[in-house]
């Protein structure tokens, strides 16, 4: 008995252990390859919690190796952005300027309902107050309003909004990223140009967001010490 409670507490405190090395993301964001990694974590320690002829040595050989190749992964999708969208996917826009795109319903295999089902858990109740509807890598949806729905402070002041539309991802990570151009209007030479007036190098720039209007938001990165 007194050995079962033992290996309980010491595998319990090497699961807490193992979560803090891989981060938060692990408990809140439950990507593809975090969802593995959870799942065989769970496999590998319940059956030695319950059979204490098991060596714990056969236990933490495995954990380590698991918690080396969730390091790797996450260490080259940071490096590589096709790394990156091949094991994460993308992020898919289902409501387009308040048009639903049926297409990418059908690819995430979505019902209408699902959608409905969604948004009410946003409190929004009339999918026509969407302009921007996103189902985001990790299977959550982000919602953009309308313009007349977002403040009702500017509704009540009759206040005119412009209609900016999503601001778009264009460079991360020192790479530009030229699936969402279409969406803020942006094209390589008009990157360029924008670049050039700003006088800075995209392998300076941690983040940049474009919107239809051309507003820029512009983060560098920060200088390694």
């Amino acid at each position: 008995m007194l050995v079962t409670l033992c290996r309980t507490v010491i595998l319990y405190v090497l699961v807490l252990l193992t979560f803090r090395i891989l981060g938060k993301r692990q408990v809140g964001e439950l990507q593809p390859a975090d969802l593995v990694i959870t799942l065989l974590l769970s496999e590998i320690l319940v059956i030695p919690m319950q059979d204490t002829q098991i060596p714990l040595i056969n236990t933490f050989i495995p954990v380590l190796v698991l918690i080396g190749l969730e390091i790797l992964i996450s260490v080259v999708s940071i490096k590589s952005i096709k790394f990156r969208n091949l094991l994460q996917g993308n992020s898919l826009i289902v409501i387009r300027n308040g048009v639903l795109d049926q297409k990418q319903l059908k690819r995430l295999r979505f019902t209408v309902d699902d959608l409905l089902e969604a948004l009410r858990k946003k409190d929004i109740f009339d999918i026509a107050e969407v302009q921007y509807a996103i189902v985001e890598t990790d299977g959550t949806l982000s919602v953009l309003l309308k313009p007349p729905y977002r403040a009702p402070q500017a509704q009540a002041l009759h206040a005119q909004e412009n209609n900016d539309g999503i601001p778009c991802v264009v460079i991360s990570d020192g790479r530009i990223i030229q699936s969402d151009f279409k969406e803020c209007g942006m094209s390589p030479p008009k990157l360029e140009k924008l670049l050039r007036s700003k006088n800075i190098e995209v392998k300076n720039i941690m983040l940049m967001t474009v919107d239809k209007s051309g507003n820029t938001n512009i983060i560098q990165k920060e200088d390694e010490k």
